[in-house]
């Protein structure tokens, strides 16, 4: 048995329909639909979604813990949504929004653009070097993080670049003077 799978997902405010194979999730933040593969049911009890398969191999336990991580991610986003805060550090490291697009100085002869996709939307501090990132979609938001951070990566040397927060940065020494 799945020790993922076997979980009931309790849901609050949520609606969600299920139809055959697919199952619509709508809150208040946004509306997915979430298809399953035929091995794997679903079920609704008094507010709780529980999720069962149909024969027990391998395969059909890891679609089924799958399955209903994906479904509690995008129940947890509509009913409550996601954030993610980055951190710029550097000296003149910065970002500005002008409407859905992101305009970074991190170092380099020019501004780096970037276009915030559907769905996201980004809180900036006053200095431009702290933002914090919502959705309610998890997977989209991870990627948003990921292309940001990838402008300027963290590095070793001096801990400079873009990071999440609480990302541990493994400093190393630099060069020492011989004798």
């Amino acid at each position: 048995m799945s020790k993922i799978g076997r979980m009931p997902i309790s849901f609050g405010s949520a609606k969600i329909v299920i139809n055959n194979s697919k199952i619509l999730i709508e809150g208040a933040k946004a509306k997915f639909e979430h298809e399953l593969p035929s091995v794997v049911k679903a079920v609704i009890e008094e507010k709780v979604l529980k999720l069962s398969i149909m024969e027990d191999t391998r395969e059909n336990r890891m679609l089924w813990g799958l399955h209903r991580a994906l479904l509690a991610n995008k129940i947890q986003g509509v009913e409550k949504g996601f954030e993610l805060k980055l951190i710029i550090v550097g000296l003149g490291f910065k970002v500005i929004q002008t409407g859905t697009k992101l305009s970074f100085s991190l170092g380099y002869t020019h501004k780096i653009e970037y276009d915030l996709p559907h769905g996201v939307s980004v809180e900036i501090d006053k200095t431009g070097q702290q933002m914090v990132l919502k959705s309610a979609d998890k997977f989209l938001l991870g990627n948003v993080a990921d292309a940001i951070r990838s402008f300027r990566p963290p590095e070793p040397y001096k801990g400079t670049g873009v990071m999440r927060e609480g990302e541990v940065i493994h400093r190393k020494a630099g060069k020492t003077k011989s004798s």
